[in-house]
Parts: structure tokens; C-alpha cells; sequence
């Protein structure tokens, strides 16, 4: 894939995601109750402290799971709540390595449309139908996996020129466009009372 994304704003983070699918569902599945930056950092840190360049699905499912907690949790954190999130990664790793012989681009290639892509993020642990729609955004918009129907499977997330999600940032300019979004939305449901 020659993929540029710029969604946690460090060149390095930036580059693994661009590089892994691995990383980049991992960043998503961190992308809760963070900053988005900090959620899409998550994955250089984890490959930095498992010594390594690059995500490996195979070793992190087998990765004793207090060792693997532990790497989340030393100093700086990788997500508010590590250890939980340390759970959730290794469960997503065991899922890809028993479905999709640990290759996350698995998922997409050779998906027919947008509404099986869609049924196949969902089924990953952690990804809620949301949270699936937003990547599947972001896989059409940044990655240019784009099978029948995807824009229609994302909802409102595949919106062209729409800044609502992780998958409408292509930098600073951007970034700050979604956070806006988010806020306003914040600011809708306070005030319905929702």
C-alpha cells in the first residue's frame, strides 16, 4: 500500500500506520476515551517497546498476557486504561491469527462490497458497529479500498468533504476540523439530554 496518513501527528507513528494494517486497526480499537492522537500513537509505542519495527499479530496473541499489560502500562501509558486495552489488542491479535492467518489486510482484500466489509469489521473484538464504520471509512477514503457500496456501509463517516471521524485526517488543518465536529456533537446530545 503507498499510504500516507497523518492521524496521530508523529512522523514514525504515522509511518507504521501507514505501513500496517495491523497498526492501523490497533490504533482504532485504542481510538476511545483518548485523544485520537494518542490512540494512533499507540501502536509505534507497543512495537518500540516489544523491540520491534512492525506489529506481528502471531507474536502478540502469544504474548503473555501480564507481560503485554505491562508493556502498556510502563510510563507513559499507551491509553488511559491499559490494561484493559492490553486484553482487547491480544484478543483482536488471536481473532486475526484463527481467521485470518494473522494478516489484517485480510479483512478487505478481495471483499466484493461495502455491506460484507462492513459485517467483517464488526466481527472483530472491540469493533462495534461504529467504530467498524469509521475504519471502513477510513479504508475507503485513506487506503483506497473502496468495493461496491462502501461509502453507503460507512453511513455518515464515508461522507465525501465531511470532517467527522479519524478517517477525514490529513493533518493539522483537519484534525482540528474533526475535533471541532466532535465538540459540536458533544455540545448537541448535553443539551438534548442525551
Amino acid at each position: 500500500m503507498d499510504v500516507s496518513l497523518h492521524i496521530a501527528q508523529d512522523p514514525e507513528a504515522d509511518a507504521l500506520l501507514s505501513r500496517s494494517p495491523l497498526a492501523a486497526l490497533t490504533g482504532m480499537l485504542l481510538d476511545q476515551q483518548v485523544p485520537m492522537e494518542w490512540a494512533f500513537k499507540g501502536p509505534r509505542t507497543i512495537a518500540s517497546r516489544m523491540g520491534a519495527d512492525e506489529l506481528d499479530a502471531h507474536e502478540i496473541a502469544a504474548y503473555d498476557p501480564e507481560k503485554f499489560a505491562a508493556l502498556l502500562t510502563a510510563k507513559p501509558a499507551v491509553h488511559r486504561y491499559p490494561g484493559s486495552m492490553a486484553k482487547r489488542i491480544q484478543q483482536l491479535c488471536q481473532y486475526l491469527v484463527e481467521h485470518y492467518d494473522g494478516d489484517a489486510a485480510k479483512i478487505w482484500e478481495g471483499v466484493k462490497s461495502g455491506e460484507e466489509l462492513l459485517r467483517r469489521l464488526k466481527e472483530l473484538p472491540g469493533f462495534g458497529a461504529q467504530k467498524a464504520q469509521i475504519f471502513l471509512a477510513l479504508l475507503g477514503k485513506q487506503f483506497g479500498v473502496r468495493p461496491k457500496g462502501w461509502r453507503e456501509a460507512a453511513g455518515a463517516y464515508g461522507e465525501p468533504d465531511s470532517f467527522r471521524s479519524v478517517a477525514d485526517i490529513t493533518g493539522p488543518e483537519s484534525l482540528a476540523k474533526v475535533r471541532a465536529h466532535k465538540q459540536e456533537m458533544k455540545a448537541q446530545a448535553k443539551a438534548s439530554g442525551t
